[in-house]
């Protein structure tokens, strides 16, 4: 959508918003760099950085409040669970309202007057018509401008390709829950660093977050970033699954790698998908 509004297909914006849960691969604070000095700039477009802090350093910091992660946990009695999912609204969600009333000079707690109001652009395809939905809060306006082109996701990437942005990333965090196998493979396969990273992490919350260890509220059972509910570093994620294999099937490699699974937009996470064996979003 900034690309389109840049070449003049799509209104000018006003600004673009990228809200940083402080812990996306590096790929994406070098993607979002590129279009930044290549896109945006040229155009006139301000992007703004926002953030609530470092999802990260926040789960495993003892004195810091945390919006839980959608952790999958085997319960003592050997049932499986799921923590509450709440660090969109917290990471993502919050951060960019934050801003918004900040441009139109009405800041928390101030109330926003019923005649101010944006118009947010959300980029939901025609794919994913089904995500599009109202704002909840009367100054924002949502509208969705690729379903309104009838843009699908093979459209997008068509367009990116077109552009030169075919190696673009997926954003979510390094170490989102929701990510299906090819994720988790690609960072194995393509950043030992940062695949290293989240093998740690996944051992580090394996009782939970460590404000809730340290209130003395240790989790009866065991945590896990990945669905088979194992560590990370032993997890089935060379299995293909059935959603994978569709993905495949359905579209060439180029709009399957695109964001076929799993990407993590404010309005539009896909964390709320039915998924299939072994984490794979369906």
């Amino acid at each position: 959508m900034l690309a389109l509004s840049a070449e003049g297909i799509l209104p000018k914006l006003d600004y673009a918003i990228f809200a940083d849960t402080g812990w996306e691969p590096a790929s994406v604070y070098a993607h979002l760099d590129r279009i930044e000095r290549e896109i945006a700039k040229p155009a006139g477009i301000p992007i703004l950085r926002v953030s609530s802090g470092n999802i990260r350093d926040d789960a495993l910091d003892p004195d810091h409040r945390f919006a839980s992660m959608p952790l999958y946990i085997l319960n003592q009695d050997g049932r499986p669970g799921m923590t509450r999912r709440q660090c969109t609204g917290e990471y993502k969600v919050k951060p960019i309202k934050k801003k918004i009333r900040d441009i139109l000079g009405h800041p928390y707690p101030v109330r926003v007057p019923k005649d101010v109001f944006v118009e947010q652009w959300i980029g939901i395809s025609t794919d994913e018509f089904h995500r599009a939905k109202d704002a909840d809060v009367k100054y924002m306006k949502n509208r969705h401008p690729l379903i309104d082109m009838g843009w699908s996701r093979s459209d997008c990437v068509r367009y990116l390709t077109s552009l030169g942005l075919t190696e673009t990333p997926k954003s979510s965090c390094l170490g989102c829950p929701f990510h299906g196998n090819a994720q988790w493979r690609k960072i194995r396969d393509t950043s030992p660093a940062e695949w290293a990273d989240v093998v740690e992490f996944d051992a580090a919350i394996r009782k939970g977050n460590a404000r809730a260890n340290a209130a003395g509220t240790k989790l009866l059972g065991e945590a896990f970033l990945h669905r088979s509910r194992v560590p990370l570093g032993e997890a089935p994620i060379d299995h293909v699954t059935r959603g994978e294999r569709a993905a495949l099937d359905d579209a060439d490699a180029e709009t399957a790698e695109l964001g076929v699974v799993n990407g993590c937009s404010p309005w539009s996470c896909r964390g709320d998908a039915e998924q299939d064996d072994f984490g794979l979003a369906s």
